[in-house]
């Protein structure tokens, strides 16, 4: 049986404090292994394209990494559906809106996809990343290992049901 071939995309900006979670996520993740039946391959940005698109092509799963204002503490974890929401500038393009420029480039669905939002509190130009943070960064990076020996769409699907946690909206930035 061929490996799952997840792709972990994470953006943001390492100068504006807790808005550099997702390139923190991408340094700790990508020094991890990969359990047996897994092919991890990373992207990072800093910030989202319809380019994206084309990362997704030949991956199985996709996990969307980020800082939020609106998540829960330490971390939201939910489903990605497409949007084709268009935006005035790119700097608003989510990871549905990622999703749905896959399906306009290759004229099929995306992979199914997921995203792991880390709750940030500061994003001000120069800060370092919070302390509450580096607390949910540290707490993401654990569950993200426990997702990557369940890599497959339906076994992150049942670990949103099992922990009765909500789907994170194809709107959310």
């Amino acid at each position: 049986m061929s490996p799952t071939r997840l792709l972990v995309l994470a953006w943001g900006n390492d100068c504006r404090g807790d808005d550099a979670l997702g390139p923190a996520f991408l340094a700790y993740a990508e020094a991890l292994a990969d359990p047996p039946g897994v092919t991890t391959t990373f992207v990072g940005d800093y910030q989202l394209q319809p380019e994206h698109a084309i990362d997704l092509h030949g991956h199985d799963l996709v996990l969307f990494v980020d800082a939020s204002l609106d998540a829960r503490l330490p971390y939201a974890f939910g489903a990605v559906e497409p949007a084709g929401t268009a935006t005035f500038s790119t700097h608003g393009v989510t990871p549905g809106v990622v999703l749905d420029a896959y399906r306009l480039t290759y004229g099929s669905p995306s992979p199914p996809a997921f995203q792991l939002a880390i709750r940030g509190e500061s994003f001000e130009l120069g800060e370092p990343l919070g302390a509450v943070a580096r607390r949910g960064l540290d707490a993401a990076l654990g569950f993200f290992a426990l997702l990557r020996r369940r890599a497959s769409a339906r076994a992150w699907c049942g670990l949103l049901q099992d922990s009765s946690q909500h789907s994170v909206a194809a709107d959310a930035a």
